[in-house]
């Protein structure tokens, strides 16, 4: 951004994880670490920085995390980060800067079509990032700049290196932020340990094949950690929190072929009025498979898959693609 001439301001976002990143040796995002590094690469280019503190509102996103699994819904708090702080709270600090955009290092591409901002994947497939991007509204794109959108990961690293800036080598940081370990059962027992007790394990019939520790320790399409025995393997296919209960099933139980969404934000259209045509991913590591979304009563679609899909999941975000185009997205209610 500096070369292409631009008046660039850094900001960095302090997130109150400073206590988890003295726990572990897991590369966790927003660290003393990495707040440290993003001041030094600011020295290097010469421009200012600014460090904003979001614990609190950072809070609240850990807070619906752990309320989502509790809810028997699995979710995903990377898009909830990036529509309330990175182009929320972040974007209205840029604006108090008079800056005419925020510029962040996800992979992914807007571009302005007629009256409308688009949201396209980025040319990076391995990296591109456009799924947890989709809940962004359109005066929100208007003020945003991708800039390694047409950039692979590689290239980011070469870029880097040639300018010697302290991150070149700097590992990516992997899975959910604030989770220590990838293992989110500690976070919830601190919070709302005395909301999470034993209950049954069922088959889809009815019948009790056992005993869970806490229903919100369980997502759809797990296999491991069920503590039932068989001669084959059996998944997680259904919660019902309350039942308190965990239903289980074998890998064909897990197929289904739609959804009911709601909670939706549309990008390249006004408005969904008609049946349309998509490609939809119901998860991040998921390939968009061919379906048909329709309008379903009052801000809510059903999604009706030309294939069954595997483990749709309650909590998880539903994305709209026209190719590499978002359509729009919305928040899988449960499966139809």
């Amino acid at each position: 951004m500096v070369e292409q001439g631009y008046e660039v301001v850094g900001l960095f976002m302090r997130l109150g994880l400073e206590k988890l990143d003295a726990m572990t040796k897991t590369k966790v995002c927003c660290s003393l670490e990495d707040a440290n590094d993003a001041r030094t690469v600011a020295e290097q280019l010469g421009i200012q920085f600014h460090v904003l503190n979001f614990k609190e509102a950072f809070d609240h996103i850990i807070d619906h995390f752990c309320t989502e699994y509790l809810n028997g819904r699995t979710p995903n708090p990377c898009i909830m980060c990036n529509q309330e702080l990175k182009f929320g709270k972040l974007l209205n600090f840029a604006k108090m800067l008079n800056a005419d955009f925020v510029a962040t290092g996800h992979y992914a591409k807007v571009e302005k079509h007629n009256d409308r901002f688009l949201l396209k994947k980025g040319d990076d497939l391995n990296k591109e990032q456009s799924y947890v991007l989709f809940s962004l509204n359109q005066e929100q794109l208007s003020k945003t700049l991708f800039p390694l959108g047409t950039l692979t990961k590689e290239s980011v690293r070469r870029i880097a290196k040639d300018l010697n800036l302290k991150t070149k080598d700097k590992p990516e940081s992997q899975d959910i932020c604030f989770v220590l370990d990838n293992n989110y059962h500690s976070l919830l027992y601190e919070r709302y340990g005395n909301h999470i007790i034993p209950g049954p394990i069922k088959d889809r019939q009815g019948n009790i094949l056992g005993e869970h520790q806490g229903a919100p320790f369980f997502t759809i399409g797990q296999r491991k950690g069920l503590g039932v025995a068989f001669g084959s393997p059996r998944y997680v296919v259904d919660i019902n929190p309350r039942e308190n209960a965990v239903i289980i099933g074998t890998d064909k139980d897990l197929e289904e072929t739609g959804l009911i969404a709601s909670s939706l934000n549309w990008i390249s259209v006004q408005q969904l009025e008609l049946p349309m045509e998509v490609q939809a991913k119901i998860r991040y590591h998921h390939m968009p498979a061919h379906a048909t979304v329709s309008p379903f009563g009052t801000d809510k679609v059903r999604v009706h898959f030309n294939e069954p899909q595997k483990a749709i999941t309650p909590g998880q975000a539903v994305v709209f693609y026209d190719n590499d185009t978002v359509v729009g997205g919305g928040w899988i209610d449960r499966k139809d």
